[in-house]
């Protein structure tokens, strides 16, 4: 569902802030996979992620999505947006703050296609979304007409979450989606992103600076450090990894930054 071969990505090049933010990223993602991606400040993660939606150009290197390995790396952001569902770190994002819980759903559930002068939400579609909002459980499903403005930061990202996989992606991208909320609605937010990905087979890439999250979740484990993947865990090996692993692993690769990164990644 995403091949990515030799992509690289500096920015500022020939100048004192250079960055090389992605220094030859091979990875291959097949359907149904669900990877975690960890690494410390400045490893690349979300770098990479921008770099598969389009928000910046690679240097060179090729993306490719979907089963029919369709290359997008020449492909303007808006139009790979069809390809990927994308929840953001921050619950303000991914949202219409003035506008009904309902009008963003049906904004999601619209998406790539045609509009034509009908009316705006039905009752067929009123229904569907209730029983959406349902699944959440938070009491959503009887405030269609509220504004998502004035949800809470959890409530908004769920919203989002749903809008994000409403139309099946080829791709969902989750970026630190719960490093914003309280422990409680962080783990709320994760158990809804699992049932999901798991009802509808959604092939997933999430990053988090949250160890047991990433051991946690997903079928596959990949660590990033100085815009490299360093190690790339799934299977029997990752279930039964350990936080304590994983600290040794990223102490081996970042040598003295360890000590700056080591809160982060706790």
């Amino acid at each position: 569902m995403l091949e990515i071969q030799g992509v690289y990505k500096t920015f500022n090049p020939g100048t004192i802030n250079e960055k090389k933010a992605l220094n030859g990223i091979d990875l291959k993602l097949n359907e149904g996979d669900f990877v975690t991606v960890i690494g410390g400040n400045g490893a690349g993660k979300s770098t990479l992620l921008n770099m598969i939606t389009g928000v910046y150009p690679v240097d060179c290197g090729t993306i490719k999505v979907g089963t029919e390995g369709t290359d997008i790396t020449k492909f303007a952001e808006h139009k790979r947006a069809k390809y990927f569902g994308r929840v953001f770190q921050d619950p303000m994002t991914g949202t219409a703050a003035d506008m009904e819980i309902q009008e963003n759903l049906a904004l999601a559930l619209r998406r790539g296609k045609i509009r034509t002068l009908v009316p705006g939400i039905r009752s067929k579609e009123k229904k569907q979304y209730k029983e959406l909002l349902k699944k959440l459980d938070l009491g959503l499903e009887d405030r269609l007409t509220s504004k998502v403005g004035l949800l809470s930061g959890g409530q908004r990202q769920a919203i989002t979450l749903l809008m994000a996989t409403l139309k099946k992606p080829q791709l969902l991208l989750l970026d630190e989606h719960t490093a914003a909320l309280d422990p409680q609605t962080a783990a709320k937010v994760l158990s809804l992103t699992e049932e999901i990905v798991k009802e509808n087979n959604l092939t997933t890439l999430m990053i988090t600076h949250n160890m047991k999250d990433a051991i946690r979740y997903g079928n596959r484990l990949i660590m990033m450090n100085d815009g490299k993947i360093i190690y790339d865990i799934s299977g029997e090996e990752k279930k039964n990894l350990k936080v304590a692993d994983l600290l040794d692993l990223f102490a081996k690769a970042s040598n003295g930054e360890f000590a700056n990164d080591r809160m982060l990644l706790s």
